[in-house]
């Protein structure tokens, strides 16, 4: 792997904090941006521990439920 690139699953882990980190600044439960976004609570908890590599349509859907935009859910990665 070239120098200053990240694995496929850390950068999944670093997404999943990133997730959990901006739910938990909105002040809402796994369970709550599951039924925000049409999901179940395992889904969100996959995605936070970096299980799954979701997809654009997901993200957009994550971004909706924590009331941003994908740049936002996306930022500093």
């Amino acid at each position: 792997m070239a120098p200053g690139v990240v694995s496929k699953e850390k950068y999944l882990k670093r997404f999943g904090r990133r997730v959990k980190e901006l739910r938990m600044a909105a002040g809402i439960s796994q369970a709550e941006l599951a039924s925000r976004i049409g999901k179940d609570q395992q889904s969100i908890q996959r995605l936070e521990a970096g299980k799954i590599n979701p997809s654009l349509f997901y993200l957009f859907e994550v971004a909706s439920g924590l009331n941003m935009y994908v740049e936002e859910l996306l930022h500093d990665l």
